[in-house]
């Protein structure tokens, strides 16, 4: 089994920026991506970005040049760097592993998933 902590969250005000991590424990070795996702709320939980273990990455078109993700494999974590944030970008935060891209489609499926961590941004 794998456990996911995020943290991270908080409050902010548009054009800020936040770092949200996600710590990796349970089984020592990754060969799979790991990703963020969002849910604000009374919407469905969206696609932010995913992260291999060779680094390539992938965002989501809403948060594409804003957000960075990054993952350091030896300390099995992965990071999300908000930059110029917007109101918007308001939901729970949930850092999610051992995901695989269907090629076909683009979407990203996760096995493993953390408990959240809120994101509020005032205008």
């Amino acid at each position: 089994q794998v456990q996911l902590v995020e943290s991270g969250g908080g409050l902010a005000q548009a054009g800020d920026s936040l770092r949200l991590s996600c710590i990796r424990s349970g089984r020592t070795f990754s060969t799979y991506a790991m990703g963020w996702f969002r849910q604000a709320p009374g919407k469905e939980r969206e696609f932010v970005a995913a992260i291999t273990t060779s680094h390539s990455t992938y965002y989501a078109d809403s948060v594409k040049g804003r957000f960075t993700i990054s993952r350091d494999n030896a300390k099995n974590t992965v990071y999300l760097q908000m930059n110029s944030l917007k109101p918007e970008d308001t939901a729970v935060y949930y850092c999610a592993d051992e995901g695989v891209r269907n090629v076909v489609t683009g979407r990203w499926v996760f096995d493993f998933w953390g408990q959240g961590t809120q994101v509020t941004v005032s205008s």
